[in-house]
């Protein structure tokens, strides 16, 4: 896969390495001479160019690229560098960093952006993970399907600790993706049951997750 990273910064360059390591092909692009060093990223590809400048990406040859991540610490280039990703090169998904969380709204469909990363809900939603056991906590959300992944830590009074997660009554369009316990990752199974303390994700729709939280956790919602 072929990824393109607007913004070298230490964002930027963190997600390179990442998606090097996992084999991927990387092109980082910024428009500052002093945040091009390739010696940082020895594997990826570097372009000193303006992302919100179209010459700048054709340059870059965003209609070869898989993926599109405006990683740069300003908002407004994310947004810039995102629409003209998606319409003017047509590049399947997008991936736009929120700086400022007043602009969170922004980053939609309507821009370009098919995934909105926000630094700032992460960090509240660890906090609230941290103290909140049975409370779900929002980590993403995925504009274009309009969904969101979720997490919540089965408490010790659910009525499903010990079920198979095939037989809990999930809400109709919600998905359990990941198990996470005792530091592993598992991947769901129908036999599996589920324990107290499992921090479960799932993907589903904004307006399933109250109907959620009340089925396994339910003593948070008298």
């Amino acid at each position: 896969m072929r990824v393109a990273i607007a913004g070298a910064g230490a964002v930027g360059r963190s997600i390179a390495a990442e998606l090097i390591q996992n084999g991927h092909e990387v092109l980082l692009i910024d428009k500052s001479a002093e945040a091009i060093r390739p010696e940082r990223v020895a594997e990826a590809e570097w372009l000193l160019a303006d992302c919100c400048e179209l010459s700048s990406l054709e340059e870059a040859r965003l209609d070869k690229c898989d993926v599109v991540i405006a990683a740069t610490g300003d908002d407004k280039a994310n947004l810039v560098t995102s629409l003209l990703a998606k319409t003017e090169f047509a590049v399947p998904r997008t991936v736009g960093r929120v700086n400022h969380p007043d602009n969170e709204w922004l980053f939609g469909e309507a821009w370009g952006v098919d995934v909105s990363v926000s630094t700032p809900r992460i960090m509240s939603a660890l906090v609230e993970e941290a103290v909140a056991v049975g409370d779900l906590v929002r980590l993403f959300t995925f504009r274009q399907g309009q969904a969101n992944l979720v997490e919540l830590t089965l408490p010790e009074d659910s009525p499903y600790v010990g079920t198979p997660s095939g037989l809990v009554p999930f809400p109709d369009n919600c998905a359990l993706v990941t198990i996470l316990r005792d530091g592993q990752v598992y991947t769901p199974d129908a036999e599996q049951p589920l324990e107290a303390g499992d921090e479960l994700l799932f993907v589903i729709p904004t307006e399933l997750e109250d109907d959620l939280e009340r089925l396994l956790a339910p003593s948070t919602h008298p």
